[in-house]
């Protein structure tokens, strides 16, 4: 069995020595980071090469989102950390529910701080640890994986789909069959350090899924034009970028939008509806709603 994985590892681009990096140990530091970064150049390329299908995946999430389904994002290592990081930057970011954008990662929240490799052996643990969530059809689960056949993450995803989840799979495998109705495949080619998928793959990864988060989001109307109409004021900065938001688009001094902001509860997307639409907050929260949240829609500058 352990020569059959071998094999089946050695078959894997990003586990195969790369020839433009094979003397990194024998490079000073500005070389070395220069050899480094020529190589990063290739994550950009493979990014655009999945757009079709990474426009496919932010499509699922969205109809999730929008049914009040979830986005799930399972995975192990390196994948599995980048998926909590994508999930835990959602609710600040565009306002959602820290329940609505949820990260899976093999070995639970200690494996975030301290690699624990042997878990992402075991499909069983990856099939209950999706369970677990109890997804359904108004959930996308997206698995993370470097290269195709991490069990535990393969076995979460298919768990998904025989609950009849929405699923997508991304993986750095060119060919390799990988459960997912929309498959990102992510060809960064060897690492520079071979087999090292942190690096290549793990940006190439990390990439992907901001685009189908902000995407997703995007689409579910948490975005008006360029800017977070939906965020969460947490902090300080975040109330102050909300005011900065506000004075943008209603051209009204700070003293009048932190006014504005204060009758609309703190909501940025209210206050901009009830300014620009003339409208008393409990009219305008109707509006949103009839409108799906879609600040745009219910200023009648998009259709339905």
């Amino acid at each position: 069995m352990s020569e059959e994985l071998y094999r089946a590892l050695s078959a894997l681009a990003t586990e195969a020595r790369n020839p433009d990096t094979e003397d990194l140990d024998r490079l000073g530091a500005g070389d070395l980071v220069a050899r480094l970064n020529a190589q990063d150049a290739r994550v950009h390329e493979a990014v655009r090469e999945a757009l079709p299908a990474i426009a496919r995946a932010a499509e699922l999430a969205a109809a999730s989102l929008g049914e009040g389904g979830r986005l799930i994002y399972v995975g192990a290592g390196t994948s599995g950390r980048l998926g909590v990081l994508d999930a835990s930057e959602c609710p600040p970011t565009f306002g959602v529910a820290p329940d609505r954008v949820v990260g899976i990662i093999a070995g639970g929240p200690p494996a975030l701080v301290r690699s624990q490799e042997g878990v992402e052996d075991d499909p069983a643990r990856g099939a209950a640890d999706l369970a677990a969530l109890d997804p359904g059809p108004s959930d996308t689960v997206v698995g993370i994986s470097a290269c195709h056949r991490t069990p535990y993450t393969v076995a979460a995803v298919e768990e998904a789909a025989r609950r009849g989840c929405r699923t997508a799979f991304i993986t750095a495998d060119a060919e390799a069959a990988v459960p997912g109705e929309a498959v990102i495949r992510l060809v960064v080619g060897p690492e520079a350090v071979a087999g090292s998928t942190r690096l290549k793959a793990g940006s190439a990864q990390k990439m992907t899924l901001n685009l189908i988060s902000t995407a997703a989001m995007v689409l579910t109307g948490r975005i008006y034009r360029n800017m977070m109409v939906d965020l969460s004021a947490g902090s300080e900065k975040l109330i102050e970028r909300g005011r900065g938001v506000v004075m943008a688009v209603t051209g009204l001094d700070y003293e009048a939008a932190a006014a504005l902001l204060e009758r609309a509860g703190g909501q940025v997307k209210l206050a901009l509806l009830m300014q620009l639409a003339g409208l008393e907050a409990g009219a305008a929260t109707e509006r949103l709603a009839a409108a799906g949240g879609h600040l745009a829609r219910a200023l009648g500058e998009i259709q339905a």
